[in-house]
């Protein structure tokens, strides 16, 4: 006996269609989504570790600033620690133990004279660049001198705040050249950082994330006792 051949009819043919597309259309979503989650947590990542290596940069040559008595003598160089208050955009100079050479058997000391500030980001007129100059001749001119390099992008905010070890307050500005802080260190800095980081919400924008930390000078004086009461941590506005 003979079997009649029978084929899909248009109705099975036009389900099977509109299945498979829809299998297809929920992979691609499926796909895309963890694309998009792959680019972010890779700009979340490079983003952290940049924040992280300018912090680093920073909370060494704080750590490690130092100022000179020898400031009489012939031929003596003179060491300074100074802060700019620029409202969310300070400046910083300073002498500091933490140079690290990066050639082996190269004629580098610890010393160097360092400078940090801010400048427009010229891929983004809303944010700035944190840029470092590091010199190893210490001299009268603390904000010359040196390679420049950049430290981070996309910053919004650069605060510095300074703790006096003899009055135990916070302030907002530093000159060990002046009369107020005579050759002398603050105790503490802190740092408070703004930068410009992806949006988890909209991957087209950028959205401010806050860091914050207290670096303590290893060369400072000891805070008094009677100015331990006031020493409280600053909260970061």
């Amino acid at each position: 006996m003979r079997h009649p051949r029978r084929g899909f009819t248009l109705l099975e043919v036009v389900v099977a269609l509109g299945v498979m597309a829809i299998i297809g259309l929920l992979s691609f979503q499926a796909l895309s989504g963890s694309l998009r989650a792959r680019d972010f947590m890779e700009e979340e990542e490079g983003f952290s570790r940049s924040a992280g290596t300018a912090l680093d940069r920073l909370s060494r040559h704080l750590e490690l600033a130092y100022l000179t008595t020898n400031t009489t003598a012939i031929n003596s160089y003179r060491t300074v620690f100074i802060v700019k208050d620029g409202d969310e955009r300070d400046e910083l100079w300073l002498a500091s133990l933490g140079h690290q050479r990066r050639f082996r058997d190269s004629r580098e000391g610890d010393q160097a004279e360092v400078t940090f500030w801010t400048e427009v980001d010229p891929e983004n007129d809303d944010a700035y660049v944190l840029m470092m100059r590091e010199s190893q001749r210490i001299d009268e001119k603390p904000d010359e001198d040196g390679p420049v390099m950049p430290l981070a992008h996309g910053v919004q905010r650069f605060d510095l705040r300074l703790l006096d070890a003899k009055t135990g307050e916070w302030t907002e500005e530093w000159d060990s050249t002046g009369a107020d802080q005579p050759n002398r260190l603050p105790r503490a800095v802190q740092i408070v950082l703004v930068l410009l980081a992806p949006d988890p919400d909209d991957p087209e924008a950028l959205a401010p994330r806050t860091f914050v930390r207290t670096v303590p000078l290893a060369f400072s004086e000891t805070l008094n006792r009677d100015a331990q009461a006031f020493a409280a941590q600053p909260a970061a506005e």
